[in-house]
């Protein structure tokens, strides 16, 4: 169990504990953040571990209590654990909504037709306050304002602490974030990128990994890798039609074996987009299992 004290000139306090769920997908672990000195923010409780829970209750000073657990999107890697944590400590759960909130109508319709992401959506996941664009959850020494930045999830928030942002899975220094249809959206994931290069931050606390201490750097950079993607893959097919396996193969070739799987869930994100955007079809429809070609 890694514990971190994070200083922050917004906030007298910011601790990070590290679950015991390492993969692929969550590096060493899922971050949790316990901000505040004496009524305590909890950032994403993290996955349902005894342990979990029993490292959050055992970090609090005497004196200090939990009374708002916010949690920044609804997989079970960082959800899964408010419950248990409500009941131990008496604190309200915000977030966006449950897991399928903010899901866009492009995504809604496509969902039927689209295998479950392998994301581990927490589909019991109930909060007891919505969090909408611009709120703002405030303590005795803290204040977070809500961003909704759909893209990983529909319902994915970023958490304002001054010049701090708590980024969740959409930025992340260590990885960049599997974006899986239908709970993932790449039109949307891009546009909440843009909007974050627009804020003032000076450093990103992520869901996964250590501290972003060059936001700007990362953005820049996430961008540019997206754009990449986009155009490998419209290249590809420009020379000829290809279903998305082919098109993981060609273009994730240094990617792991085991991770292929989340490299197609990416593609399928990308040809998503460039059909709306009329640069791909698929024949015969829309689908995982179609054949793209470059319009």
């Amino acid at each position: 169990m890694l514990w971190r004290a994070l200083l922050s000139a917004a906030s007298p306090q910011i601790r990070c504990l590290t679950a015991d769920n390492p993969s692929p997908l969550t590096g060493a672990g899922t971050n949790t953040y316990l901000l505040g000195s004496a009524e305590i923010a909890v950032i994403d409780p993290g996955p349902d571990l005894p342990g979990h829970l029993i490292a959050i209750l055992g970090a609090l000073a005497p004196g200090e209590r939990v009374t708002r657990i916010v949690v920044t999107h609804a997989h079970r890697d960082h959800s899964a654990l408010a419950p248990r944590l409500a009941a131990a400590t008496g604190a309200e759960v915000l977030a966006f909504g449950p897991a399928l909130s903010g899901r866009s109508p492009l995504m809604t319709r496509l969902a039927p037709d689209l295998p479950a992401s392998g994301e581990g959506l927490d589909l019991g996941f109930q909060p007891d306050t919505l969090l909408a664009d611009n709120d703002r959850v405030t303590g005795p020494d803290w204040e977070l304002a809500a961003l909704h930045t759909p893209g990983h999830l529909g319902g994915h928030l970023c958490l304002a602490l001054g010049d701090t942002l708590f980024s969740g899975d959409h930025v992340m220094g260590w990885s960049t974030t599997l974006i899986s249809p239908p709970d993932g959206d790449m039109a949307a994931y891009m546009a909440s990128l843009r909007r974050l290069q627009s804020g003032p931050w000076q450093r990103f606390l992520p869901g996964h990994g250590d501290p972003v201490e060059d936001p700007a750097a990362r953005m820049a950079e996430l961008v540019a890798h997206r754009l990449g993607r986009e155009g490998a893959i419209l290249a590809q097919l420009a020379e000829n039609p290809a279903t998305i396996p082919d098109l993981a193969r060609r273009i994730y070739r240094d990617t792991p074996v085991q991770l292929l799987p989340a490299a197609e869930r990416n593609v399928l994100a990308h040809l998503i987009d460039l059909a709306s955007r009329n640069l791909v079809t698929a024949s015969p429809a829309l689908h995982p299992a179609a054949l793209f070609h470059r319009l």
